[in-house]
């Protein structure tokens, strides 16, 4: 059953603290680049800035060409104008909340310059005024009168590095979909022999799953295996009542997605993720249906299809400044999609539809 060592802790931290915004995806992509290069047949970097990789089993006869898909970029901001002292206007890359915004600490560029989303502070605002959200027009970038001139408009910003190991929990920005890149690197370090890997660190996810898609038609693989971190609504009812709305929940393992906005998923791997659970005593819990989604959206639809299915590592406060999440659902996340990948074999997809 594979664990979770202090190696692989390091690593994730070293991608979390990463800054790689949609579109410059390319701080993480050099650690994934090092990582995996030991370890595949074949590594290549596409027209998109894909990590497109390749690991050929070794065992006689037919074998499955197996994609495994996660996601490097995160959401962050774009720099669109600067207007002097500091001060830079900027738009939104991925979904934020922009209520979420003021007083964060950013990073901008590949310099990492430090800097703050400003806004007017509480002393300085009407009552009306705090009854309504702040219009993301209304925010700035400051990066104070030292960084005047030194960033570029297009230039992005991400949340400031923040990786954090509390007990049982990691507590980060970017979490997603980082611990779905660290499990991909993982599986290759420990390739099952009985299917053919096809591994996409794709790009651009954030702002319409447009990697996968590219990665997808370059591999034809047999089925795919979108691997990401989903956000759990688990936390207490404000007024003290169980929670009955909750999607997945910290703890319970890595969550099997059945329907999301962009997929209805294969109903055979369903059934096959969740018999291997069970017979290799893995927890593991169902996302419930709902909204969001996953490369896994695009994925299906590429050719003439390819069956698709979600796995998921829960956490809480997705695409906020700071996630957090549980080193057994990591565990365990990573344990599921190892023993499944040795149990799969060419008759998973000649069962009958139901």
């Amino acid at each position: 059953m594979p664990n979770i060592t202090e190696k692989q802790i390091k690593l994730l931290e070293k991608l979390c603290n990463a800054s790689a915004v949609s579109g410059d995806e390319g701080e993480v992509r050099k650690i994934v680049l090092e990582e995996v290069k030991p370890y595949a047949d074949e590594v290549k970097v596409d027209a998109l800035g894909n990590v497109l990789v390749t690991k050929s089993g070794t065992s006689d006869g037919s074998r499955l060409r197996v994609m495994l898909d996660c996601h490097m970029d995160e959401v962050g901001f774009m720099l669109v104008s600067d207007e002097g002292e500091g001060l830079y206007r900027f738009e939104l890359v991925g979904g934020i909340d922009v209520r979420q915004l003021p007083g964060r600490a950013v990073v901008v560029g590949k310099g990492k310059l430090p800097g703050v989303i400003g806004a007017r502070p509480i002393h300085l605002t009407t009552a009306e005024e705090r009854q309504r959200k702040i219009p993301l027009d209304q925010l700035k970038i400051d990066l104070g009168p030292g960084g005047a001139g030194k960033a570029k408009i297009g230039e992005r910003a991400a949340f400031v590095p923040n990786f954090k190991r509390n007990g049982p929990a990691i507590i980060s920005k970017a979490i997603d979909n980082r611990i779905g890149v660290a499990i991909l690197i993982d599986l290759l370090k420990n390739p099952p022999a009985n299917v053919d890997l096809c591994l996409s660190f794709s790009v651009q996810e954030e702002i319409g799953l447009r990697g996968a898609r590219v990665a997808a038609y370059h591999f034809n693989p047999d089925l795919a295996i979108a691997v990401d971190s989903t956000p759990a609504n688990d936390q207490p009812m404000f007024d003290g009542s169980e929670n009955i709305s909750y999607n997945t929940k910290l703890g319970s393992g890595p969550a099997i997605y059945t329907a999301d906005a962009g997929t209805l998923n294969d109903q055979r791997l369903i059934r096959f993720l969740s018999a291997t659970g069970d017979e290799e005593k893995i927890p593991y819990q169902y996302r419930q249906p709902g909204g969001g989604g996953t490369d896994g959206g695009a994925i299906h639809k590429v050719r003439a299809g390819i069956p698709t299915v979600s796995v998921s590592v829960p956490h809480r406060y997705t695409h906020s400044a700071a996630s957090i999440a549980r080193l057994d659902d990591w565990k365990n996340s990573l344990a599921l999609l190892s023993a499944a990948l040795k149990r799969i074999s060419p008759d998973l997809l000649a069962e009958e539809r139901r």
